[in-house]
């Protein structure tokens, strides 16, 4: 894959230093040629620097013949535009922005380029430590609006159905691991203690389910 990361800071340097040693061709665009001291040592992708608004400092990066683009700069502005102009321009197939202020995504999904808040999904992720220490999240979709989690049975709700232990609308049973395989659940799946439960939800989908289990442990 040819690949073009405009932004060498933390992320820009991280990520274009992954895909360079997963054998990817990289080409970083950054304006100031100091951020370019945040790759490894051993990185031998192509440097470009100059303002990524220019467009002949992408044509410099290969953006008319590049898989894939990331807009991963701290200015939104910028990342928007470079993602609309690989996007719609030079109909890279996959392309991703960075979004640094929460309060501006809905900028990114209003012109439909995919976007990663580490902003909001950093809050979302510890408020949920924070709330529910002992809780598994195991993938989390978009920037966590939608997480799959994994929940432990234990005794107290050994032999329940997940009709019973499933009422919550907006977080959708996915799998039952049992004596480590997986089957497909149906609403009248009954649960053995030691099962994993995995779930796809909302983040108020999963409160309200965990408080549900919760109250139907303390009615046994």
């Amino acid at each position: 894959m040819k690949a073009i990361i405009v932004g060498c800071g933390r992320i820009g340097s991280q990520l274009a230093y992954n895909l360079y040693k997963r054998g990817h061709e990289v080409s970083v665009v950054d304006e100031q040629d100091s951020t370019f001291e945040n790759l490894p040592a051993d990185f031998q992708g192509r440097l470009h620097e100059g303002d990524a608004m220019n467009q002949d400092v992408l044509a410099r990066a290969g953006i008319a013949h590049c898989d894939a683009l990331a807009a991963v700069t701290d200015s939104d502005a910028l990342n928007l535009v470079v993602a609309h102009v690989a996007k719609v321009e030079y109909h890279i197939p996959n392309v991703i922005a960075r979004n640094y202020n929460p309060s501006v995504r809905l900028f990114f999904e209003t012109f439909g380029i995919q976007v990663v808040s580490s902003t909001s999904w950093g809050a979302q992720r510890i408020e949920e430590l924070l709330t529910d220490p002992n809780g598994r999240t195991v993938f989390s979709a978009g920037n966590g609006e939608v997480e799959i989690y994994e929940l432990p049975i234990p005794l107290a709700l050994d032999k329940k159905t997940l009709s019973e232990l499933m009422v919550c609308n907006t977080c959708k049973p996915v799998a039952i691991t049992r004596a480590g395989k997986a089957s497909m659940p149906e609403d009248d799946s009954i649960l053995e203690a030691g099962d994993l439960l995995t779930v796809a939800a909302t983040f108020e989908g999963i409160q309200r389910t965990r408080e549900h289990l919760l109250a139907l442990q303390k009615e046994r």
